[in-house]
């Protein structure tokens, strides 16, 4: 799923001068990705996160909070945060935040985990405040500044598996999310590079 939500970012605009943020970039392997699309810049909470993303050779990283960033507004063409929302406590205080520091006309990729109807434990172990629904991500854009151009549900076709497997590895006591085995991966991403194409021409989940 990780390099599936990386592919998305693929559609983004690109070109030398573009100067681009990851909001959350952990050990930086979508700043490696991003690279062709400008000058990328990280930003993540955890001091050994941001160590990892610098020793393969990204020295504009940053550690520190989303909801209090260092740059001056309009410092970036596009703003990227994958599966980093729903970790803050105010989510309105970050995206209002991400905005400030985005260039009017700028651009801003966000995904977040979907419906409370899947909450599990896997949410509690992970520090999530929250899931979101369409609703709830409308409402959270307006209210931060943002004007949505495009928002759909993906890794859908996954979602009866990942129903089924809830609670029945871990319980209660942490994530319900095994590693996948190496010899699975082709076969879990076949369903979202179809899925990816599907959205590619236009397509949405509502």
């Amino acid at each position: 799923a990780g390099r599936a939500r990386r592919r998305r970012s693929a559609q983004l605009p690109s070109g030398a001068a573009l100067r681009v943020l990851d909001a959350g970039c952990g050990s930086g392997r979508l700043l490696d990705e991003l690279r062709d699309y400008g000058h990328v810049t990280g930003l993540d909470l955890n001091p050994d996160s941001v160590e990892v993303a610098r020793s393969r050779g990204h020295e504009d990283v940053v550690q520190g909070p989303v909801e209090t960033l260092p740059w001056d507004d309009e410092t970036f063409d596009v703003v990227i945060s994958l599966d980093m929302v729903e970790h803050t406590a105010d989510d309105r205080v970050t995206l209002r935040e991400l905005r400030r520091v985005t260039k009017t006309g700028g651009h801003f990729l966000m995904t977040v985990p979907a419906l409370r109807a899947l909450w599990s434990s896997h949410d509690v172990f992970n520090n999530h405040f929250r899931r979101y629904d369409r609703k709830m991500m409308r409402v959270l854009a307006a209210d931060s500044g943002w004007t949505i151009e495009r928002m759909t549900y993906f890794n859908s076709l996954h979602q009866p598996h990942g129903g089924v497997s809830n609670e029945t590895q871990h319980g209660k006591h942490g994530s319900d999310v095994e590693l996948t085995p190496p010899w699975m991966s082709p076969m879990l991403e076949l369903p979202m590079k179809l899925e990816a194409r599907w959205l590619d021409h236009g397509r949405y989940y509502q």
